[in-house]
């Protein structure tokens, strides 16, 4: 089996990433345009003071607006897009972290058949995400996801599984499944539903709550 990797989410209601993109492409322009000016200024006046430097010709590379617009997608990709002004814009909330879980199986009739509990990892940056959830007996990986910006209720976080269980829980079945997650608006609860396709075909609701 291939180890779970993060994946790309879209995400629903938010600024689109394309946009995001040439949003950086113009600022990478500009700063890489003001550092080549900036640059030979800077040693001109250091030789002034009776400093020997050469400036390197690669120097000049490592400003351009494509080193540029890396510089600064790697920015934003692991910081920059959990900054407060910045995520309330782009309305992509920062879900990573660990949650505690508390869940309910529930059969046909609405009753609860039993309740379980599990431990949610959330690993997220601006472009990729993975959420692994691990009980006791089993542990599932998402494949792939969504996050929707509701403005009365908070955010939407859609996603879809692989569940393998333990080895030594021989009645289980290896089985995918999804989920819908209603995340509020403090980022701190979550509260929604699940449903397993074939080899479990159960479903249920789950309740998370964010470790400080």
């Amino acid at each position: 089996m291939i180890a779970p990797q993060e994946h790309e989410y879209s995400v629903m209601g938010g600024v689109n990433r394309a946009s995001v993109g040439r949003y950086l492409s113009i600022a990478a322009s500009g700063i890489s345009a003001g550092l080549v000016f900036v640059i030979p200024q800077v040693v001109d006046f250091v030789k002034r003071l009776g400093w020997n430097v050469n400036t390197p010709l690669t120097l000049f590379s490592f400003v351009g607006a494509g080193a540029v617009f890396v510089i600064l997608y790697w920015i934003l990709n692991k910081w920059a897009w959990k900054w407060p002004g910045i995520w309330l814009y782009l309305k992509v909330p920062d879900v990573s972290g660990t949650w505690d879980c508390t869940g309910k199986t529930i059969d046909a009739n609405g009753e609860t058949k039993y309740e379980w509990t599990a431990e949610v990892t959330i690993v997220q940056f601006w472009d990729k995400l993975r959420i692994r959830l691990a009980t006791k007996t089993s542990g599932s990986n998402s494949i792939s996801a969504a996050i929707g910006y509701d403005c009365v209720d908070g955010f939407v976080l859609l996603y879809h599984y692989i569940n393998d269980p333990h080895p030594d829980a021989a009645e289980l079945r290896q089985h995918r499944g999804c989920c819908s997650m209603t995340i509020a608006k403090d980022l701190n609860s979550a509260r929604g539903e699940y449903f397993n396709g074939r080899g479990r075909m159960t479903f249920g609701t789950m309740d998370w709550k964010k470790r400080n």
